[in-house]
């Protein structure tokens, strides 16, 4: 029903071993996820193919140009070529402008007032009326930059969100639009295949003009300066911890242990091209996107768990309902919800005409959900492919005859123009992020009602309170507090889905007046995701219990209860463990839950959940 699912739940397919970056080839969130994060074993390779060499190479020769029409020019005598820019009338041929005769005053002009470009003639920011008068000013000024954005604060930066950043900024650059050289390029190319990963704080975007604050402190390291960290093969979901990885290390020490040397100097635009742009709240948002998508698979899966432990009732998720509401996600929501509770024989033997509505209206919440998942899946499939830093430089038409080509790269000859433009503003990337956050919030909140029901006995049709042993004796607590720990966590999604793009102030002197403030609603998305994903492996294990309850109930002259044959796949996965998770032990007595909950949301976090669910639920 969901186009996207193929392109979100990339988890039930292997993940590939290298990723193609190509201008015409489109990159997906699953590329973005087996790039930074692997597959528990090793990083995807990147590697480059089409024409984005000659693309780039032709960018950056036009910004060296532009560097080579205002050498030696003072400010008034700039100044005086861009009130004159045209002033004879109109403007020369783009063939005079390629190959301008000697001593021309329209051309001169016209190249002059095409060279004032900011942030590679100009300054910076609040700088951005002050032209530059030399290519050594213009190169230290690129060099300046990385080393005054770099002011963040606050826990470094998870290692798979770095390595996402820095994937979708070599598939920003080879484009063309950028003015950086491929030799730039192959180098960010190199740190992701050898693993180097820049130390990275993780507070200091405000998303507008871009992340230039975590983007200058992650690619210092391209000039030899910041820190980092060389990690092993596989991925890291988490940020470095010092008992992990150590200490991270300057970031020269980092490139020369694994056979790297930094680049002798950035060339004009390069500085600003790699601090401008979206690309720290795009990674954090693409991976968002991807773990959300197992998180909604994941509670039809602890929905359809509960509903068969409470006995319920199956009516509610007939197709004839859902196709009268009209909407695709709710519809697939309790498609999925049917198939992982059919097989069994525990739906409708509870004497109730209706369950409460976190079991009826399951599907409801949880299509709501997959609407504004899908939703945000589309817009990061179109960012993550985006070119997103400023100015932007453009062909603007071919010169000469016909077929004439450029003797140094074979291609038509033409002229760049430079458009300064707002495609840094995170807008599109924080809006998605704020309604992703209230989706992932609702089914966290519907979960614990669910896990609420299984325990509180006035509730839970026959089941032990609080799902405890011998629970007549007082004893044991069973699993109630962990419902007190879904609880909080469910009362902190509410807090941090609280819309960060309605913020904005003003930085940059007031020139920069509206910023979208888009990496707030990116990073906070993340730690709802986290949270969500406990608050099901809350559900789930409380549900395992339950179902293992109802399995040992004897109905005089029945037959014995059976559970479906996801749920039966999901109840094995959480008891049996795997080679990375150990087993989740059936409570005999009260004992330590957290271990038990840590394993569950382990599964929950590889997928592997929603894929034992959905290959025993499977036709055949």
């Amino acid at each position: 029903m969901f186009e996207m699912r193929s392109s979100l739940s990339s988890n039930s397919a292997p993940h590939p071993e290298r990723v193609v970056l190509a201008p015409e080839r489109v990159l997906s969130i699953a590329g973005v996820v087996a790039v930074s994060r692997g597959d528990g074993k090793r990083f995807a390779e990147v590697r480059l193919e089409g024409d984005w060499r000659a693309r780039c190479q032709r960018s950056a020769d036009y910004v060296r140009r532009l560097l080579d029409t205002v050498q030696g020019r003072d400010d008034e005598a700039l100044a005086s070529l861009v009130r004159d820019f045209f002033a004879d009338g109109a403007p020369p041929s783009v063939a005079t402008l390629l190959a301008p005769p000697p001593g021309d005053p329209a051309v001169t002009r016209a190249l002059a007032a095409r060279a004032l470009v900011y942030g590679v003639t100009t300054g910076f920011g609040n700088n951005k009326d002050k032209p530059l008068r030399s290519r050594e000013d213009a190169l230290r000024m690129q060099v300046n930059l990385l080393r005054s954005h770099a002011a963040g604060v606050g826990p470094p930066t998870p290692v798979e969100v770095v390595r996402a950043t820095i994937l979708l900024r070599i598939r920003s650059f080879i484009e063309g639009c950028s003015g950086v050289r491929p030799e730039l390029v192959e180098f960010l190319v190199e740190l992701l295949n050898r693993r180097v990963h820049p130390w990275v704080p993780q507070q200091g975007s405000v998303g507008s003009s871009g992340d230039l604050c975590p983007l200058a402190h992650l690619f210092l390291c391209v000039i030899g300066e910041g820190l980092a960290w060389t990690d092993g093969a596989s991925g890291a979901s988490r940020p470095p911890e010092a008992d992990r990885h150590g200490a991270p290390r300057p970031a020269r020490e980092a490139l020369a242990q694994v056979g790297l040397a930094p680049l002798s100097h950035l060339e004009p635009k390069e500085g600003l091209a790699l601090t401008n742009g979206t690309t720290f709240t795009t990674a954090y948002a693409a991976l968002a996107v991807h773990d959300a998508d197992v998180l909604l698979g994941t509670a039809n899966v602890g929905a359809a768990m509960s509903l068969q432990a409470l006995r319920g009732c199956a009516r509610a998720l007939d197709g004839k309902i859902h196709r009268v509401r009209r909407h695709a996600g709710q519809a697939e929501a309790a498609a999925e919800i049917l198939a992982f509770a059919q097989g069994g024989n525990l739906l409708d033997t509870s004497d109730d005409v209706q369950d409460a509505y976190s079991l009826r209206c399951a599907p409801q919440v949880h299509g709501a959900a997959a609407t504004a998942i899908h939703h945000a899946g589309d817009v990061l499939e179109r960012e993550i492919n985006a070119v997103t830093d400023n100015p932007l430089l453009f062909v603007e038409e071919s010169g000469g005859e016909a077929g004439d080509t450029d003797p140094v790269d074979g291609f038509a000859r033409c002229i760049f123009q430079a458009y300064s433009g707002g495609n840094f503003h995170g807008e599109p990337v924080g809006m998605v992020m704020d309604y992703l956050k209230i989706a992932v919030a609702e089914l966290a909140s519907i979960s614990e009602r669910r896990t609420q029901h299984l325990l509180d006995r006035h509730h839970n049709r026959g089941l032990p309170a609080n799902l405890a042993a011998d629970p007549t004796s007082g004893l044991n607590s069973g699993l109630m507090i962990a419902q007190y720990t879904a609880a909080a966590l469910v009362s902190e999604n509410k807090t941090l889905a609280h819309p960060a793009t309605v913020d904005s102030i003003p930085t940059s002197a007031n020139t920069e007046d509206h910023v979208a403030m888009a990496p707030i609603a990116a990073r906070h998305a993340r730690q709802i995701i986290d949270n969500t994903r406990n608050v099901l492996a809350i559900e789930l294990l409380c549900g395992v219990e339950a179902l293992e309850y109802r399995c040992a109930e004897q109905p005089a002259g029945g037959a014995g209860a059976r559970i479906s044959p996801a749920a039966a796949a999901v109840l094995r996965l959480v008891r049996g463990g795997s080679k990375a998770v150990a087993p989740a032990a059936a409570l005999a007595d009260d004992d330590l839950l957290w271990p038990r909950i840590a394993a569950v949301a382990a599964h929950v976090a590889s997928g592997a959940v929603i894929q034992a669910a959905r290959a025993a639920a499977a036709p055949g």
